[in-house]
């Protein structure tokens, strides 16, 4: 059976397509609760009452997971599963149980290390998911994801919610601009030491970069200092692309992009970055199409990596393979 229509099947199975005329509640289950971002997406999905509801699906369901050897996991991930459970969702002991309730899954957790095995037996399942940043914590593993998903014919997306902010969008789309020729892209890069430096925090403003550059990012250096990142890439068609990795004095989330015809600064509204992801997020789940092409997240990885490699060379320029 050709890919197409495998998909096609198995979104049918999910009931993630059009039923009796009218679209189906998208039943999701959330792996992973070590992060703000599951009550958020969770409050989002099922709190009707909230400014910011997007309605046609619900949290359903939910692993709380949690990594014992990270920080920022073991010290939230209780609170956070209290708080996704007050929104109506069933917390459930193990991910095979989660998979028999839902239609898609969005994996949440904090560490990404341990991404490609809580994916596995998704992808097994069929199911459509979307995995919050960083897709993994390492190039291998991402690599390794798709491969399993493009293999299994199963729909898989990463991105960061800095990706789809409007003014980055808006600006990126206004013809009057013409072709991007370059990007300063900048957000804050707190370090942790399980994994890859900027595929920890960093990844935001990488994310934002990328958008503006696209892929094929050649080469790779970096400057760093306890307080501060410079990452300077060129890409295969001379352009060259900035990241700016804050983790002193004031942070912030934006980028100055260079067009042939002007140059725009944009910064986004916090407030409503996950609306934007998450909108995406759903589109995706209906569709099966990514809104983010796979090499681009495999450039954005090897950029990451490659940063590492220049900053243990104390900034000399990686190429990249």
């Amino acid at each position: 059976m050709n890919k197409p229509l495998f998909v096609l099947l198995m979104l049918a199975v999910s009931g993630l397509l059009f039923c009796g005329g009218e679209e189906k509640e998208l039943k999701i289950g959330l792996i992973g609760l070590d992060t703000s971002h599951a009550p958020a997406y969770t409050r989002m999905l099922n709190d009707a009452s909230y400014e910011h509801h997007l309605p046609g699906a619900r949290i359903v369901c939910a692993y709380p997971g949690g990594s014992p050897d990270v920080k920022s996991s073991y010290t939230r991930v209780e609170k956070f599963t209290e708080k996704v459970a007050s929104y109506g969702v069933e917390i459930v002991d193990d991910i095979p149980t989660l998979l028999e309730k839902v239609d898609a899954v969005i994996l949440t957790s904090v560490d990404g290390r341990v991404h490609l095995q809580q994916v596995k037996p998704v992808i097994a399942a069929g199911l459509p998911v979307f995995i919050d940043k960083p897709m993994a914590a390492s190039l291998a593993d991402v690599k390794e994801i798709f491969r399993l998903a493009d293999e299994a014919g199963v729909p898989c997306f990463s991105a960061s919610s800095l990706r789809f902010f409007p003014e980055l969008q808006d600006a990126l789309h206004d013809k009057s601009l013409g072709r991007v020729i370059g990007c300063d892209a900048w957000s804050p890069a707190k370090l942790e030491p399980h994994h890859p430096d900027l595929m920890w925090y960093g990844i935001h403003g990488v994310e934002i970069l990328f958008t503006a550059m696209g892929a094929d990012c050649q080469s790779v250096s970096r400057a760093y200092t306890e307080g501060t990142d410079v990452v300077v890439g060129t890409w295969a068609d001379g352009r060259v692309g900035v990241f700016r990795g804050i983790r002193e004095g004031k942070g912030g989330y934006g980028a100055t992009i260079f067009f042939e015809n002007g140059i725009r600064r944009v910064e986004p509204d916090l407030k409503t970055l996950y609306v934007h992801i998450m909108k995406e997020v759903l589109t995706f789940f209906r569709t099966g199409k990514s809104p983010v092409p796979q090499d681009e997240t495999i450039s954005m990885f090897s950029f990451m990596e490659a940063a590492d490699a220049s900053k243990e060379n104390g900034g000399q320029r990686i190429d990249l393979q």
